[in-house]
């Protein structure tokens, strides 16, 4: 589905490539492919790795230029909220994941008890990243964990993937001829990378292995035991749509800043209906996608876990919203009027005015992340702009006469 239907395989390592991206795509290799490799053979036998695991994972293993071709493409996270979701929360998707919560729902009972992670959360994961274990990719997790290991940009990352793939493999969990995946090295029906799969992984269905290529209880387990890693609050909701005013403080939304129910009431924002939203005391931020004018969510503490998954705030607020979907919530509301977003050309501008006038936003990457939603939001402040952190085509053309 990223390319294709390989994008959704590779979201979960996509949160930690988005931290890195700062790092030199031009930048040039020391040495050749083959004496790395050697090289790292020996580390991991100095790490405990068996000689057969290493000489069967690694012996013949070559470099990949393909895996490097899809590491230099990040274009997907460009998308709109509603054009990823409009795409991704699809009929296909609702359907088949309603037919599989019944399928397996004496299994999810056993997991929900066990982890407290709502099935629906996790049938969201499983739809997106693989179609439900449909497309889990065709690459060599070996072979892409050790070309970009061996790569420049960002071995850092990757070395500690390829060893802990070679412990996967040691513990019995997968031989090496089912180490195969996304092109940035994730296995399996929910894309583990191989150190979440190492430290992460169940065995649910009492086999003696941890099989998350095809033991749906394996998976659906693992799933709900790394949402529960990243503190998922059992019994609370995650993500809920609301409508808010024409006019509000708007410099108080943002998944960093939080406030009682109570306080987004008296702010004026309801339920998409009209009708009141709770005014109590639970704690919620206010998730505004795109703009003031798009979508809106009253996002909970249960929304971190899914941003731990995957730092793409369209991808995780997708993923939240699907699971939505699942409890029966309905399709989206578009929000209050057209929203004029940035082509991808467009925001690579903006970064690079924001940089000249002196703000990090973590690299010129054409995708509105954290720190570029920051910047724009002391520029909205400071120029007296609804502060919703969302650049449209105006506040660029503001950027540019400042």
């Amino acid at each position: 589905m990223r390319a294709h239907r390989l994008i959704a395989a590779t979201f979960t390592l996509v949160a930690t490539i988005a931290l890195t991206l700062t790092a030199s795509a031009d930048c040039r290799n020391s040495g050749s492919f083959d004496s790395w490799l050697k090289g790292f053979e020996q580390e991991a036998l100095g790490q405990g790795i068996s000689r057969r695991v290493v000489s069967e994972a690694l012996d013949g293993l070559t470099y990949d230029p393909r895996v490097i071709r899809f590491d230099r493409r990040q274009g997907v996270f460009s998308q709109t909220f509603l054009e990823f979701s409009g795409r991704m929360v699809s009929g296909y998707r609702l359907r088949i994941g309603k037919k599989k919560l019944r399928q397996y729902a004496r299994v999810f009972d056993r997991v929900e008890r066990r982890f407290g992670v709502p099935r629906e959360v996790i049938t969201a994961f499983w739809a997106l990243e693989t179609d439900f274990g449909a497309n889990m990719g065709k690459f060599s997790t070996l072979r892409s964990l050790a070309t970009l290991a061996y790569d420049c940009r960002r071995p850092e990352i990757f070395r500690p993937q390829l060893m802990d793939a070679l412990r996967v493999v040691q513990r019995g969990d997968l031989p090496v001829s089912e180490m195969v995946g996304a092109w940035a090295g994730e296995v399996g029906q929910t894309q583990f990378l191989p150190s979440d799969y190492y430290a992460r992984a169940i065995d649910f269905d009492g086999d003696g292995r941890r099989d998350l290529r095809h033991s749906v209880p394996d998976v659906l387990a693992s799933t709900a035991n790394m949402l529960a890693h990243f503190g998922w609050r059992r019994g609370e909701p995650w993500l809920q749509e609301v409508k808010v005013p024409a006019r509000m403080d708007w410099k108080e939304a943002g998944i960093d800043i939080t406030h009682p129910r109570s306080f987004w009431a008296a702010e004026g924002v309801t339920r998409p209906d009209g009708r009141r939203i709770k005014a109590d005391g639970f704690p919620a931020s206010l998730l505004l996608p795109m703009s003031r004018n798009g979508p809106a969510f009253l996002a909970y503490a249960n929304f971190q876990p899914f941003l731990q998954w995957n730092q793409s705030l369209v991808y995780v607020a997708t993923a939240a919203y699907l699971a939505t979907r699942f409890v029966g919530a309905p399709k989206v509301s578009p929000g209050r009027a057209p929203v004029d977003s940035l082509s991808v050309a467009e925001i690579k501008e903006l970064q690079r005015l924001l940089e000249r006038d002196g703000y990090d936003v973590g690299g010129v990457d054409g995708t509105i992340g954290s720190a570029t939603r920051a910047a724009v939001k002391a520029i909205q402040i400071k120029l007296g702009l609804p502060a919703d952190a969302y650049p449209d085509k105006e506040f660029l053309q503001r950027l540019k006469a400042m």
